[in-house]
Parts: C-alpha cells; sequence; structure tokens
C-alpha cells in the first residue's frame, strides 16, 4: 500500500511538473487564437496600458483563427524568413554531416600524433562564447567575399565543434571487439566505419544533429552581425521585429515557427533519449 502511495505521489509531481513544461506552449496557441482586444485586456500592464497583473487564459471567451490566416496568406515576409530559417538549418545539418561524422569517428577510433591537442582544442572553441571568436569569424568571411550572405551563417555553422564531440563521445564507446571481428571478416576502415561506425553510433549523430537543428532555429547574433540584407534574416529576427500592439500576431508567428522543433522532438524523441542515456555510459 505505501509503495503504491509513493507511485501515486512521483506520478503527480511529474504530472506536475510536465505541465509547467508544456504551459508556456499551451498560452501561445491560446494567444494566437485570442482576438487583439481581448489579449490586450490580458497583457495591458506588460504594454503600459494600466497597472496590475497579466492576467493569461489557455481558454479565450471569443477564439478566432484571424491571427492565423493574416500569416498564413498575408504575410509574405513570414514566409521568406521561415524558408531561410530551413535553409540554413538544412544545409548545415548535411554539412555537418558530411564533415562532422568522420571527424568524430577518426577521433575516437584511431590514435595519431597531436589527437590529444586537437581535441583539446575543440573542448576550448566548444566553450567560448561567440563575442570570443565573432571577430575572427567576420575578418574571415569579410577576406572570401562571403558577408550579407547565407553562406556567412551555414559554414560556420558547419564547422561548429559541439557536434563533433557529442559524436566522439558515442564513437568512442564502439566495442573493439566489434571492430576487430569487422576487420577478421575482410572489412576495411570505409566499410567499418560505414557498417559498424555509423549504425552502432546513429543514437549519436541523431543527438548531434538535433541539438544542431535547435541551434539553427534559435539562431541570432550570426545573422544579426553577418546578414544585413533582411531578406535573408532568419526568423529569429523577424519575430522581434513584430510590434507589441500585434501581440496576437507575434504569438502566432512565434507558435508556427516552433512547429518544425516540435515536430522533429516528437518523431526522434526514442534516439534522443538513448542518445542521452549512452552519453552517460562509460568503458
Amino acid at each position: 500500500m505505501k509503495k503504491l502511495f509513493a507511485h501515486a505521489i512521483i506520478a503527480v509531481m511529474l504530472f506536475a511538473v510536465g505541465m509547467l513544461a508544456v504551459l508556456p506552449v499551451l498560452i501561445l496557441f491560446s494567444g494566437s487564437i485570442t482576438g487583439e482586444a481581448e489579449l490586450y485586456g490580458w497583457i495591458a500592464p506588460i504594454l503600459g496600458g494600466q497597472e496590475g497583473f497579466v492576467r493569461l487564459r489557455l481558454f479565450p471567451d471569443y477564439p478566432t483563427l484571424r491571427n492565423f490566416v493574416e500569416l498564413l496568406l498575408d504575410s509574405p515576409e513570414f514566409f521568406q524568413m521561415f524558408w531561410n530559417t530551413q535553409r540554413i538549418s538544412v544545409e548545415t545539418l548535411a554539412g555537418g554531416l558530411l564533415f562532422g561524422v568522420p571527424c568524430a569517428w577518426g577521433l575516437a577510433q584511431y590514435r595519431f600524433p597531436g589527437r590529444k591537442a586537437i581535441l583539446w582544442c575543440y573542448i576550448l572553441l566548444m566553450i567560448m562564447p561567440f563575442q570570443v571568436t565573432m571577430l575572427s569569424e567576420y575578418l574571415v568571411l569579410k577576406k572570401f567575399g562571403l558577408l550579407d550572405t547565407l553562406a556567412a551563417v551555414i559554414l560556420p555553422g558547419i564547422f561548429q565543434t559541439l557536434p563533433v564531440f557529442v559524436m566522439y563521445r558515442f564513437f568512442s564507446s564502439v566495442p573493439n571487439a566489434l571492430l576487430e571481428a569487422a576487420r577478421i571478416d575482410g572489412a576495411g576502415e570505409l566499410g567499418i566505419f560505414l557498417k559498424v561506425g555509423v549504425p552502432v553510433g546513429s543514437s549519436g549523430i541523431f543527438s548531434a544533429m538535433m541539438l544542431q537543428f535547435l541551434e539553427c532555429q534559435s539562431m541570432v547574433e550570426r545573422p544579426l552581425i553577418f546578414l544585413k540584407n533582411k531578406q535573408l534574416w532568419p526568423l529569429a529576427l523577424y519575430l522581434p521585429e513584430i510590434s507589441p500592439e500585434r501581440a496576437g500576431f507575434a504569438m502566432c508567428a512565434s507558435f508556427v515557427a516552433m512547429l518544425p522543433v516540435l515536430l522533429l522532438f516528437f518523431s526522434g524523441q526514442e534516439y534522443l533519449e538513448a542518445g542521452i542515456v549512452a552519453s552517460a555510459i562509460k568503458e
């Protein structure tokens, strides 16, 4: 009986924590389907219209799809920046796969002079904030004439160190006995990498790419500095441009911009959980 009671308490606590995590998304959707007048009454203290506290509700009195209609049918700049965001994300992930996966495999499975120094450089670059490397990136991109192009955002993202380090941790956990068995069967190094390393480390690859995708979707500083043409901006720079008086439209745009992230999370949740568990296991 005590065990059942303890399980019930834990379930209630987990449900409460889960609801707190989901509550901002629910409020965002609620604001998206709320009329401007009613929404203004909720958040007037923020906008300076009156004193008091903000009142947020999950169910509006007069729901409307006007914000979605305006966003999807009468906001071409939103679609332009939405496409920019997805293009940056897809091309960064593709380049990260071509560069990062072989790099992580080589660092994890081969011993060569300077390997530890490279790893330390990766760790150092990984913990450095963007403000430290901003000037050097700007000068390199300016030298190659890439400023004010999407390549100025995509190329630095391809060679970021965090995805490589995450995949390195996974590849380091591949059993040596499995690799030796493949070599005895006559597999070459490329075959071992493609037929053993990639399948075994797929959880790590997916986890790294998912983290990279999330970063691309919320990237602000690099596009703000390297892109002067607003037609090349991603959504992360478009959303703050919406005036506070259009709070419902801003919430609607934020909710739609969040959908790719939610779809990716729910479709790959099992792989992400497996990746998090595997990253905590040492040989």
